[in-house]
C-alpha cells in the first residue's frame, strides 16, 4: 500500500499515482487541467461544521482527528471505495489547505493505513 498526500498547488508527477482530491469544495485558482485530478471523492472530506470547528488550530487536531474518523465510520461506501483504489497501485490524497502538518488528508491517510 503506497498513499502519498501533496498539496494541489504542487506540480503533479509521475509517481503520483491516482490524484485523488480529498476536499469538499474544488480548490480556489486552480484549473481542472492544471491539477490533473484522476477522482474527487467529496463525501470523504470533514463536513462543513466540523472544518469550520477544527479550523487548524493545532490544539484542536486530537479531537478533529477522533471526530472525523467517526464520520468516516459512518460513511463506509466511499471509504471502500478509497481502499480498492489504495489496494490496486499508488495513491496520493490531494488537498488545497495551506496547513500541511495537520489537515485532513494527513487524518484520512492515518485512518485507512488503520484500517487496510
Amino acid at each position: 500500500m503506497n498513499i502519498q498526500i501533496k498539496r494541489v498547488y504542487e506540480e503533479p508527477g509521475g509517481a503520483d499515482g491516482l490524484r485523488i482530491l480529498v476536499d469538499r469544495l474544488w480548490p480556489r485558482g486552480i484549473a481542472k487541467e492544471k491539477a490533473k485530478i484522476d477522482l474527487w471523492l467529496k463525501d470523504l472530506a470533514p463536513s462543513n461544521e466540523l472544518r469550520s470547528w477544527y479550523g487548524h488550530d493545532p490544539e484542536k487536531w486530537p479531537e478533529f482527528r477522533s471526530r472525523y474518523f467517526a464520520e468516516l465510520d459512518d460513511n463506509p461506501g466511499p471509504v471502500q471505495e478509497l481502499l480498492g483504489h489504495v489496494r490496486a497501485g499508488t495513491v496520493t490524497l490531494v488537498y488545497s489547505s495551506r496547513e500541511q502538518r495537520l489537515n485532513n488528508a494527513r487524518a484520512l491517510k492515518e485512518y485507512l493505513e488503520n484500517r487496510a
